[in-house]
């Protein structure tokens, strides 16, 4: 099984930390009408959102794996909720490769694959060096070719 690259944690600790913000100026926006939520009550609920957020990036990361197996591409992912997938490489539609202004930031990419079928038509898999998404997105390109030729038959 293959992991992320470490530096997902700083993005998903970004994207929690982010959200806590959020949701502070929400409360400190609705406050003044409705609730009369202390300032330090305020600051708490962010600061928990933080730590929150901190420990399921980290959890998310030691649990997040991947693997190119014989006949598929397997998932493990999930903190609260934990996810297996299998994508058959007959399935394979295409594949690409994606990486956001922060991504790029931290030198990450992600690979999407988009697969036959309605439920669950796409899986990406975040927090891979450029070089190793480019090398996952080749290699994922060609099994889905060849199985596609072995199917036929």
């Amino acid at each position: 099984m293959e992991s992320l690259h470490p530096r997902i944690r700083l993005l998903w600790i970004a994207q929690a930390a982010i959200l806590a913000i959020i949701l502070g100026i929400v409360l400190a926006a609705i406050d003044p009408w409705l609730l009369e939520i202390p300032t330090v009550a305020q600051v708490g609920v962010v600061v928990v959102g933080i730590v929150l957020g901190l420990a399921y990036a980290v959890r998310l990361y030691q649990v997040w794996q991947f693997e190119l197996q014989p006949d598929a591409l397997y998932l493990e992912r999930g903190v609260i909720t934990f996810v297996e997938t299998a994508v058959p490489f007959v399935r394979v539609q295409h594949v690409d490769t994606q990486f956001g202004p922060i991504e790029r930031a931290l030198g990450l990419s992600s690979v999407i694959v988009y697969t036959a079928g309605s439920r669950n038509a796409d899986v990406r898999i975040p927090g891979l060096t450029p070089e190793r998404a480019r090398e996952l997105q080749d290699t994922l390109r060609d099994l889905a070719i060849e199985s596609e030729a072995d199917d036929a038959v």
